[in-house]
């Protein structure tokens, strides 16, 4: 059968457009069948409203296991609670057990049956204790940590559970120092202050120690003089056990800078404090033989407190309560300690160069005639003895018989500069405590901030 020529012509003529435009013809027949499916869409039968449909309710009864108690006994099993307390004179291993929130009768007997364990209630107050208990009060683990002495070693008392069993043991630690920077600022009393700031009143004490030959503590401190210091704290096992030496500070005291640095050579035993530039802190004489109180009567004319009558006072009278500990305020021998007229109770130490020290009135005596008595030793305690109109100490400063203002004595003695050879090393530690200091009081300005 033949095709037309017309109809040859045309299919022709369509072959060849397809051929020409082959995405025009993807695109027409992607739209047809679009439509044809939209088509179809439109014209399925609709399904009935589900809210219409019918509902059942099934009911069954399903039987927890107790899960709660299960857990609840797992976490009490695995969890250790931590206590930490101090022991008191009056502490029985009762009474500090039951601060410590332990409740365990088998730890109980264990701790006031064990002979090693008694260590914890004879001696000194104070120790340490913690304890590692479960949340019903189980003991697991004491542990007390003490300073037998002023040395750099700690006790330490080990209480272990092993069952119902008990491992007891008190062996020896070495104290680990710890740097320790604060800043403060004078706003009534040095002790004051440093109260305020939590600054351990032994730290407090050498710093005032350490600059007495410059500052009366008593008389000189303004409001608004500040501080920096850097000390060390005495660490057994990570915790504090007491505060260590000062090992440098600066004390501005009425616009005037004082500083002072703890040096202590390699190998060596002693140390000493000294300026930056290396002098020595430590003057031949300080200034007050008591480390705190207030001057109640100056040296010079007064009218006696007795006699009414006007007479020189050749000393200087501080008012402090009786058993106040006295000190000397240098080196030397006790030329007398005895009763001596109206000075009552009094001690005379003779130092080096012809001078010589009274302390008079004294309530008791701790040295006796002969004796050697470095700086600072305490000899006595303040009293009323003698004539007197109530308790105090008369203090008196001589050179060759003569009497001097024992105030400005102090001020006016000599220092010592260190040795040549050691002075490198001294350099090298200075610059270390100086950047110490800068970071002391850089602190205090960002906690104002």
């Amino acid at each position: 059968m033949s095709i037309p020529s017309s109809l040859h012509t045309l299919a022709h003529h369509a072959a060849h457009w397809v051929h020409s435009h082959p995405k025009r013809v993807t695109a027409a027949v992607g739209a047809l069948l679009l439509g044809t499916g939209v088509t179809a869409f439109g014209v399925a039968p609709r399904m009935p409203d589900a809210a219409l449909l019918p509902v059942q309710t099934v009911s069954e009864s399903i039987v927890l296991a107790p899960l709660g108690d299960t857990l609840n006994q797992a976490l009490d099993s695995a969890m250790v609670l931590y206590r930490t307390d101090t022991a008191r004179g009056s502490d029985t291993p009762s009474s500090l057990l039951a601060r410590l929130g332990v409740r365990d009768a088998v730890a109980l007997k264990a701790l006031s049956q064990h002979p090693q364990a008694q260590a914890l209630f004879t001696g000194r107050a104070g120790k340490l204790v913690q304890v590692e208990t479960r949340s019903d009060g189980r003991l697991l683990r004491l542990t007390a940590r003490w300073l037998p002495n002023d040395e750099r070693v700690f006790q330490r008392l080990d209480m272990q559970r092993h069952g119902d069993a008990w491992a007891i043991a008190v062996d020896q630690g070495t104290l680990q120092p710890e740097l320790q920077l604060a800043h403060g600022t004078i706003r009534s009393s040095l002790f004051a202050t440093t109260d305020a700031m939590n600054l351990p009143d032994s730290v407090a004490v050498q710093l005032a120690e350490m600059f007495e030959s410059d500052i009366d503590f008593r008389r000189d401190l303004r409001q608004g003089d500040r501080f920096s210091v850097v000390y060390e704290t005495l660490q057994a096992d990570g915790e504090t056990l007491r505060a260590g030496r000062v090992l440098a500070a600066e004390f501005v005291n009425n616009g005037q800078s004082h500083s002072a640095v703890w040096f202590q050579p390699n190998g060596s035993d002693q140390g000493g404090y000294y300026n930056f530039d290396g002098t020595s802190t430590r003057r031949s004489f300080l200034t007050s033989p008591l480390e705190f109180s207030r001057v109640s009567s100056g040296y010079g004319m007064r009218f006696h407190p007795i006699t009414g009558a006007r007479k020189a006072h050749l000393g200087v009278d501080y008012a402090a309560p009786t058993g106040t500990p006295v000190r000397t305020v240098a080196d030397g021998v006790v030329s007398f300690a005895g009763v001596q007229r109206g000075y009552g109770n009094v001690i005379i130490v003779e130092h080096k160069d012809a001078r010589s020290t009274l302390y008079a009135h004294l309530s008791r005596m701790h040295v006796s005639k002969g004796q050697r008595v470095s700086q600072g030793d305490f000899i006595g305690a303040v009293g009323s003895t003698g004539a007197s109109t109530g308790p105090h100490l008369h203090f008196e400063f001589r050179v060759r018989g003569e009497h001097l203002d024992p105030l400005t004595v102090a001020q006016h003695s000599e220092s010592i500069p260190i040795d040549g050879r050691l002075r490198a090393s001294f350099d090298a530690h200075a610059v270390h405590m100086r950047q110490q200091l800068a970071a002391a009081s850089l602190m205090q300005q960002a906690s104002a901030q």
